[in-house]
Protein backbone atom coordinates (compact mmCIF):
# COMPACT_ATOMS: atom_id res chain seq x y z
CA UNK A 1 0.00 0.00 0.00
CA UNK A 2 1.44 3.03 -1.53
CA UNK A 3 0.56 6.55 -0.59
CA UNK A 4 0.12 9.44 -2.75
CA UNK A 5 -0.06 13.01 -1.62
CA UNK A 6 -1.50 15.18 -4.68
CA UNK A 7 -1.94 18.95 -4.93
CA UNK A 8 -4.72 20.06 -6.54
CA UNK A 9 -6.69 23.41 -7.00
CA UNK A 10 -10.39 23.14 -7.37
CA UNK A 11 -11.83 26.27 -9.23
CA UNK A 12 -15.82 27.85 -8.73
CA UNK A 13 -17.99 29.37 -11.27
CA UNK A 14 -21.23 30.67 -11.09
CA UNK A 15 -24.17 29.32 -12.44
CA UNK A 16 -27.72 30.55 -11.95
CA UNK A 17 -26.92 32.69 -9.44
CA UNK A 18 -25.19 29.82 -7.45
CA UNK A 19 -21.60 28.78 -6.91
CA UNK A 20 -20.73 25.35 -8.40
CA UNK A 21 -17.10 23.58 -9.21
CA UNK A 22 -15.53 24.51 -12.10
CA UNK A 23 -12.33 22.82 -13.48
CA UNK A 24 -9.84 21.16 -11.55
CA UNK A 25 -6.07 21.54 -12.18
CA UNK A 26 -3.02 19.24 -10.83
CA UNK A 27 -0.12 21.54 -9.20
CA UNK A 28 3.78 20.04 -8.28
CA UNK A 29 3.67 21.40 -4.94
CA UNK A 30 1.85 22.80 -2.41
CA UNK A 31 3.18 26.60 -2.58
CA UNK A 32 2.08 25.82 -6.63
CA UNK A 33 -1.52 24.92 -6.05
CA UNK A 34 -1.41 28.09 -3.24
CA UNK A 35 -0.33 30.40 -6.02
CA UNK A 36 -2.18 29.08 -8.48
CA UNK A 37 -5.66 29.24 -6.65
CA UNK A 38 -5.05 32.85 -5.90
CA UNK A 39 -4.45 33.54 -9.28
CA UNK A 40 -7.20 32.02 -10.42
CA UNK A 41 -9.44 33.75 -8.06
CA UNK A 42 -8.92 36.88 -9.74
CA UNK A 43 -9.97 35.68 -12.46
CA UNK A 44 -13.06 33.65 -11.89
CA UNK A 45 -15.21 33.81 -8.22
CA UNK A 46 -13.34 31.42 -5.82
CA UNK A 47 -10.71 28.61 -6.40
CA UNK A 48 -9.24 26.35 -3.61
CA UNK A 49 -5.88 24.79 -3.00
CA UNK A 50 -6.16 21.08 -1.67
CA UNK A 51 -3.70 17.95 -0.84
CA UNK A 52 -5.21 14.72 -1.40
CA UNK A 53 -3.88 11.78 0.12
CA UNK A 54 -4.95 8.71 -1.55
CA UNK A 55 -3.35 4.87 -1.85
CA UNK A 56 -1.84 4.71 -4.93
CA UNK A 57 -3.49 0.68 -6.11
CA UNK A 58 -6.78 1.24 -5.07
CA UNK A 59 -7.70 4.95 -4.96
CA UNK A 60 -9.04 4.84 -1.69
CA UNK A 61 -8.87 8.10 -0.11
CA UNK A 62 -6.83 8.64 3.39
CA UNK A 63 -7.27 12.76 3.34
CA UNK A 64 -8.95 16.28 1.95
CA UNK A 65 -7.02 18.97 3.38
CA UNK A 66 -8.24 22.64 2.26
CA UNK A 67 -4.91 24.52 2.39
CA UNK A 68 -6.03 27.55 1.28
CA UNK A 69 -9.25 29.10 -0.55
CA UNK A 70 -9.56 32.83 -2.17
CA UNK A 71 -12.37 34.77 -3.41
CA UNK A 72 -15.77 33.03 -3.13
CA UNK A 73 -16.16 29.62 -2.06
CA UNK A 74 -19.48 27.84 -1.21
CA UNK A 75 -20.79 27.64 2.56
CA UNK A 76 -20.57 23.71 2.48
CA UNK A 77 -17.58 23.21 0.40
CA UNK A 78 -15.70 21.66 3.51
CA UNK A 79 -17.85 19.50 4.25
CA UNK A 80 -18.69 18.40 0.55
CA UNK A 81 -15.28 16.91 0.41
CA UNK A 82 -14.76 15.47 3.85
CA UNK A 83 -17.53 13.61 2.74
CA UNK A 84 -20.35 15.15 5.43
Amino acid sequence: MTMRTTFMVQTFEVHRKRLRPGARDVAPTESGALKRAAAIAGRMPGAAALRIVADDETGELESVTILGTFGEIPDDFAEQISGG
